[in-house]
């Protein structure tokens, strides 16, 4: 039997960081300088899953411009709220990166470990360019490095959160807004 409270009586959800219209328009506004930025060029959309599968579906419909979509996964958290700090691929890339104009999209960066692993792995495979647009960049948590984010949403609080894509325990990834997390995993 499923005992799933309704969302609005759901303890565990916390205040609203990110609203459902800020992410619209942010999400706009990320599209149309993508679209600037690559006038002329296709790029490829990387999407970093399992939380990154909605920003980047809103993303690419927002770019003006032919993209491509891959998808690689990789697990740092399992089911935990804090990263392991160990980086492993699950998922990888279907397309060849070679001359490709890449775009990785990530839903938040938090310790920028996978980041960095994600940048290096992806680097050696020769793509024309590589850049980063994150949805959100949770604050003072980067443990030092490049993380070479181009485009970002939204810097955060260094509160865990969940909502438009992100989760705990692969829940709440449906809400159209981001929330402050305040149950136990």
């Amino acid at each position: 039997m499923d005992t799933a409270l309704p969302a609005a009586a759901d303890p565990a959800l916390g205040e609203v960081v990110v609203s459902r219209d800020e992410i619209a328009q942010r999400v706009a506004n990320l599209g149309a300088e993508i679209t600037a930025d690559y006038e002329g060029r296709a790029p490829l959309l990387v999407g970093v899953l399992k939380g990154a599968f909605v920003f980047m579906a809103d993303l690419s419909r927002a770019i003006d411009l032919p993209v491509e979509c891959d998808f690689m996964a990789v697990s740092s958290y399992g089911a935990a709220t804090k990263t392991s700090g160990v980086v492993r691929i699950v998922k990888d890339l279907d397309l060849d990166l070679t001359d490709r104009h890449v775009i990785v999209v990530e839903d938040i960066i938090d310790s920028g470990l996978t980041l960095q692993y994600l940048r290096r792995n992806l680097l050696a495979r020769g793509p024309a360019s590589l850049e980063v647009c994150a949805l959100l960049l949770r604050e003072g948590q980067q443990k030092g490095g490049e993380l070479g984010l181009r485009y970002v949403g939204f810097s955060i609080p260094p509160e865990f959160v969940i909502g438009y894509g992100l989760d705990v325990g692969e829940r709440y990834r449906n809400l159209p807004e981001v929330r402050v997390f305040r149950g136990t995993p």
